[in-house]
């Protein structure tokens, strides 16, 4: 009981780190992470906050999950976990508002100050996503429907995951002409975020997780 309540605990606060790294890569006004672009254009041409545009597009993908499973390809166990991401989703949606709403003094003006806070929320979302993976409590909307789109037509996660992340930067860039006449919120901070984190998580295990034994003593 005791490890599963530490388990919670710590995907929440990734959760929250997560939220944190994202509005601080918004902050920069470099653009914004690949997962969170679609949301975050739709925030900048509806009345939607980036929180709700992204509780939004998290309920559709689950609808899409739920989906992807039908006819045998999925379990009762798939669906509850998919139906289990909607109160986190809720969650995280609400962490996104609270952050975008504590970092709006800042306002950078020089593009060094900008690089850094870019910087910063790259490092913020290696951990989170490291902090998230090693609870392995639940999976959220947009690694779930490519793990569900993986299985039903039997391709690579990494592969397929990818090619998701680029349709979505595809949809903002598209959705941004359509909507403004213009390209918002996908800039070279996208490129950034999307080439750097997955190195800094790759660092932060291998020299940092690992050698401190950190799984084992937090969760075992």
């Amino acid at each position: 009981m005791k490890e599963l309540t530490v388990r919670y605990a710590a995907f929440i606060f990734g959760l929250y780190l997560l939220s944190l790294a994202i509005s601080l890569i918004v902050t920069s006004s470099l653009g914004t992470t690949p997962i969170s672009s679609f949301n975050y254009v739709l925030s900048l041409t509806t009345p939607l906050t980036l929180g709700m545009a992204t509780f939004s597009f998290n309920v559709a993908i689950i609808f899409v999950q739920l989906w992807l499973i039908r006819g045998g390809v999925g379990t009762r166990k798939d669906r509850i976990e998919i139906l289990m991401q909607i109160p986190f989703s809720f969650l995280f949606s609400a962490f996104i508002d609270i952050n975008m709403m504590l970092l709006s003094p800042i306002h950078p003006d020089s593009y060094p100050m900008r690089l850094a806070i870019l910087l910063a929320g790259c490092l913020v979302q290696a951990v989170a996503v490291v902090i998230e993976l090693r609870s392995n409590v639940v999976i959220m909307s947009a690694e779930g429907v490519v793990k569900y789109a993986a299985r039903r037509y039997n391709k690579d996660f990494g592969a397929l995951k990818v090619r998701f992340d680029i349709l979505l930067v595809v949809l903002a860039v598209g959705y941004s002409l359509l909507a403004s006449g213009t390209v918002q919120g996908v800039r070279e901070g996208t490129l950034i975020a999307a080439a750097l984190t997955g190195y800094l998580v790759t660092f932060i295990v291998v020299h940092v997780v690992n050698p401190l034994h950190l799984h084992r003593r937090l969760f075992e």
